[in-house]
C-alpha cells in the first residue's frame, strides 16, 4: 500500500471475477448476434403461416439483447470500498460535522407509531456526538398519535440512550433488541438488572402508544403538552397548518439532559402544511420542507435520509459514511454515499425476491464503478451543499471547522419554532427554484432518482457503501401483491424519467460517464422489457398448437446459439445467486418473480407511464402497508404464495399460467391420440419453452385448483382467467 493510500479514510478494491464477467459478457454477446443472424436470414416467406410472430420475436431478441448490454455495463467494472473509522477518529474527532438525520412517515395506519418511534430511537442512540446530532420526523399523515409516540420516544430515550451506550448494545432499535438472542444471554448481573428496568420501561411505552392507536390520545396527555394546541387548526391529514415541536434541544437545560446528566440529541417533528388545492409532491416535498426548518434549527453539513421502517442495525455507520465525506483526497466531490437497504423478515429463500440480491450487491456496486450509485431515497447520506445544487468545482474544499452551523441556535426556542414553520408552509416554494433546481427534484415519482441523476450531472460522486454489518433493517412486504405494487411504482417512476426532460442523457457537458448512463438507462427501461417478456410468454406457446416452428430444428447448427444463450444466462444467475449466499431454491424463487414483475407490474407501470406522458396521468404515490395479518404472516413463513385478493395483477398472471398450460395440454393431447403431425425435431425448442414457463408457474396452478386456505386464488379471477385463455386458445387453433 503506497503512503497516500495508507492516510486515505477508505480504500477501493475492484472486483477479483471481473476478468471472468467480461469475458462471459463478450462471449455470450457473440451467441446473441448469431440468434439475430439466424432470425434475419430464415424469415418466412410472404404469407408463410407465422411469418408476422417471426418478425415479432425478432424485435423482441433485438430489444432483449440491446437491455442485455445494459444489464452487463453494470457488471463491467464492480468496485467495493472500505472504510478506516479508527483514522478518521484519530483526526478528526473534534471536527465532525453536525448531522441531521431525516426520518418520513406519511400514514399511522399503514405505518404503526411503534414501528416509527423504533425507528427514532435507533438513530438517536447513534455513537455519535449527541450536540451534533439532531433527528427530524416528518409526518405526512399529520398524525397527533404519531406525535403522541414521539413524545413518549422523547422521554424513554432518557433512558435508553445512556444504556445503549453503556452497554454497547446493537442493534439500537429497542424492539429489535429485546427479540434478539444477545439481548437475553449476559453474566452481567448489572446488565440484566438494568435491561430488565429498561424492557419493562418500552414495554409500558408500547402499551400507551397502543392503547392510543386504537382509542385516541388520552386528554390527560393533551393538557400535559401544549403541543396538541397546534391540532386545533387540523381538518384532515390534507387541510391543516403547519405543526412544529422542538422536542428536545441542546439549549434546553432540563427536558435534554438523560438520566445520567448527558446532552440528548436534538428531537424535531414536522407536520408540514397541507391544503386540499396545492399539490404536495409526495416525499420530495416532505425533503424540501424538512430541508428548509432543519437549516433554521442544526443546518447539519450532513443528512441522512431513513424511511420510518429502516431502523439503524449498526450505530457506528454514521462514522463509516464520514469517511468518504472527510477523505482528504476525494472526500471533496463526494455527494452522498448510498448505503443498501436490508430487511429482516426475509425467509431463507426469500418467496417475493424482496431481497433484490442483484440490485444490492451486484449493480450498485457496479455504478459504483462508473462513478457512483443511484440515490435510492432512504439509508443515504448525504451532502447538504449538493443538495442546494451548488456544482462540483476542483476549488471546492471541505471546511469542517465552519461554526455556521451552530450560531443558528442562539435563539429562543419559541421564536424558533414560530420561524421554522413558515418554510414548511405551501406557498412557500411558490414562484421560486424549489424542486427544480432546488433540493429534491419534482414531476416524477422516482424523485430521489431523479435528484441523483442531476447531482452527478452537476459534476458530483456518489460512493456505495455495502459494510459487511448491516447498517439498516426494513421490513419487506409479505404478500405477493404488495411486491408487484411497489415495483409498479418504481417501474413506473423510471417510464416516467425515460419520458421527460431529465432522462439520462449527456449532462453537464460530459460529466457522466457513458457506462453510468447505461446503467441508468438498465433501471429506465425495466418497464419496456414488458413487451418483450410479455411476448416470448404468448406467441412461441399458441404457436405449438398450429403447429408452426418459430425455433431453429433441434438438429441444425443454429440451435446452438439459442441454448447458449439460454444456458449461459441460467448458469450465470445460478453461480452469481449462490455467490451472494442464495439458495437454489431461492435463485427459482427470483425467476418466477422476474417473469411475475415483468408481465404484470411493469405492464402496467408502461401503459401508465405513456398515458402520464399524454397527458392522462393514471399514477399515484401510495405507501406499501408495514402491517401484516397473522394469516398472511403464517404462509408468508412457510412458503406459500398469497393470492387471496382480486387484483388485475393477479388476473393477468393467472391468464398467461393457465394459456401456457393450455396449450401443453391440448399438445400433448394431440401427442397422445396421434391427431395432426406433430414435427418434434422442429418444435422442440418451442415446447420447452412452454414446459418451463408453465413449471415456473405451478404455485400458480395450486392456487387455482388446489388450494383451500384464505391465500387461495378468488374464484371471480379464477373463472375469468380461465375463459380468457381457454378461449384464446380455441380461437387460435380453429380459426387463425
Amino acid at each position: 500500500m503506497g503512503s497516500g493510500e495508507e492516510k486515505s479514510l477508505f480504500e477501493t478494491r475492484k472486483d477479483k471475477a471481473r476478468y471472468i464477467r467480461r469475458l462471459y459478457a463478450v462471449s455470450l454477446f457473440v451467441a446473441i448476434c448469431f440468434v439475430w443472424a439466424f432470425r434475419l436470414t430464415h424469415i418466412p416467406a410472404k404469407g408463410e403461416a407465422g411469418q408476422w410472430a417471426w418478425l415479432g420475436l425478432f424485435v423482441a431478441e433485438v430489444w432483449g439483447g440491446i437491455y442485455w448490454v445494459f444489464y452487463q455495463a453494470l457488471r463491467w467494472n464492480i468496485v467495493y470500498r472500505t472504510t478506516f473509522p479508527n483514522r478518521l477518529s484519530s483526526r478528526y474527532e473534534s471536527r465532525f460535522p453536525g448531522v441531521d438525520i431525516f426520518v418520513f412517515t406519511a400514514d399511522a395506519v399503514v405505518e404503526p407509531p411503534m414501528m416509527v418511534i423504533n425507528t427514532v430511537l435507533s438513530v438517536m442512540a447513534y455513537d455519535y456526538a449527541a450536540e451534533k446530532l439532531s433527528v427530524y420526523l416528518s409526518d405526512d399523515g399529520g398524525s397527533d398519535v404519531t406525535f403522541y409516540a414521539l413524545l413518549e420516544a422523547s422521554s424513554f430515550a432518557k433512558h435508553w440512550i445512556p444504556f445503549c451506550k453503556r452497554y454497547k448494545v446493537e442493534p439500537r432499535s429497542p424492539a429489535a433488541y429485546f427479540n434478539s438472542v444477545d439481548s437475553t444471554k449476559s453474566q452481567d448481573h448489572n446488565y440484566v438488572k438494568h435491561l430488565a428496568t429498561i424492557h419493562k420501561l418500552y414495554e409500558e411505552m408500547k402499551r400507551r402508544v397502543e392503547e392510543a392507536t386504537k382509542l385516541g390520545v388520552p386528554s390527560e396527555a393533551r393538557s400535559k403538552h401544549n403541543g396538541f394546541s397546534q391540532w386545533d387548526s387540523y381538518s384532515s391529514p390534507r387541510d391543516h397548518d403547519t405543526i412544529l415541536q422542538i422536542l428536545m434541544h441542546k439549549k434546553e437545560s432540563e427536558g435534554s439532559k438523560d438520566v445520567d446528566g448527558c446532552t440528548l440529541p436534538t428531537l424535531v417533528y414536522m407536520a408540514r402544511e397541507k391544503r386540499p388545492h396545492y399539490h404536495t409532491n409526495f416525499k420530495a416535498g416532505a425533503i424540501n420542507a424538512l430541508l428548509r426548518v432543519s437549516s433554521t434549527i442544526s443546518n447539519g453539513k450532513i443528512i441522512l435520509f431513513l424511511d420510518c421502517d429502516m431502523y439503524s442495525t449498526h450505530s457506528k455507520s454514521v462514522k463509516d459514511a464520514l469517511c468518504f465525506f472527510m477523505d482528504e483526497d476525494k472526500g471533496q466531490e463526494i455527494a452522498y454515499v448510498q448505503f443498501p437497504q436490508c430487511f429482516h423478515n426475509i425467509g431463507k429463500n426469500d418467496l417475493y425476491a424482496n431481497a433484490i440480491s442483484d440490485i444490492v450487491q451486484v449493480e450498485l456496486h457496479g455504478f459504483d464503478g462508473f462513478g457512483g450509485p443511484l440515490f435510492i431515497g432512504t439509508c443515504c447520506y448525504l451532502r447538504r451543499d449538493a443538495l442546494w445544487w451548488k456544482k462540483f468545482s476542483r476549488e471546492y474544499k471541505n471546511d469542517w471547522n465552519d461554526q455556521n452551523e451552530n450560531e443558528v441556535t442562539e435563539v429562543n426556542l419559541h421564536e424558533l419554532e414560530e420561524e421554522s414553520k413558515a418554510l414548511a408552509n405551501c406557498s412557500y416554494e411558490k414562484n421560486t427554484l424549489w424542486g427544480k433546481k432546488i433540493g429534491s427534484i419534482y414531476g416524477c415519482l422516482v424523485e430521489d432518482v431523479i435528484t441523483g441523476l442531476q447531482m452527478h450531472a452537476h459534476g458530483w460522486k456518489s460512493v456505495y457503501y455495502n459494510p459487511s454489518i448491516s447498517a439498516f433493517s426494513g421490513v419487506a412486504p409479505t404478500s405477493l401483491l404488495h411486491t408487484l405494487v411497489q415495483l409498479k411504482r418504481w417501474g413506473e417512476g423510471h417510464m416516467q424519467l425515460t419520458l421527460s426532460k431529465f432522462r439520462p442523457k449527456w449532462y453537464g457537458d460530459q460529466k457522466i460517464n457513458i457506462c453510468l448512463l447505461l446503467g441508468y438507462w438498465h433501471h429506465n427501461f425495466f418497464a419496456i422489457t414488458s413487451l418483450s417478456v410479455l411476448y416470448y410468454s404468448i406467441i412461441p406457446s399458441l404457436y405449438i398448437l398450429k403447429g408452426v416452428s418459430l425455433f431453429p430444428k433441434i438438429s441444425s447448427l443454429w440451435c446452438i446459439p439459442f441454448i447458449c444463450v439460454t444456458v449461459g444466462e441460467i448458469a450465470y444467475s445460478l453461480i452469481e445467486g449462490l455467490s451472494m449466499g442464495g439458495s437454489i431454491q431461492g435463485w427459482w424463487n427470483g425467476t418466477r418473480m422476474w417473469l411475475y414483475v415483468k408481465t404484470s407490474s411493469f405492464l402496467f407501470s408502461l401503459i401508465d407511464g405513456i398515458l402520464g406522458f399524454f397527458g392522462h396521468p393514471n399514477s399515484s404515490y401510495s405507501l406499501t402497508s408495514k402491517v401484516i395479518d397473522d394469516d398472511v404472516a403464517q404462509r408468508y413463513k412457510k412458503e406459500v404464495m398469497e393470492f387471496g385478493t382480486s387484483s388485475p395483477y393477479f388476473t393477468v398472471l393467472a391468464t398467461l399460467a393457465l394459456l401456457n398450460l393450455f396449450c401443453l395440454l391440448l399438445t400433448l393431447k394431440d401427442l397422445v391420440l396421434q391427431k395432426g403431425t406433430f414435427a418434434a425435431e422442429k418444435m422442440t425448442l418451442q415446447v420447452l419453452l412452454c414446459g418451463v414457463l408453465v413449471v415456473i408457474n405451478i404455485p400458480l396452478y395450486q392456487a387455482i385448483f388446489v388450494r383451500k386456505d384464505k391465500g387461495r386464488m378468488p374464484t371471480s379471477v379464477s373463472i375469468k382467467s380461465t375463459a380468457v385463455a381457454f378461449t384464446a386458445c380455441v380461437f387460435f387453433k380453429l380459426f387463425n
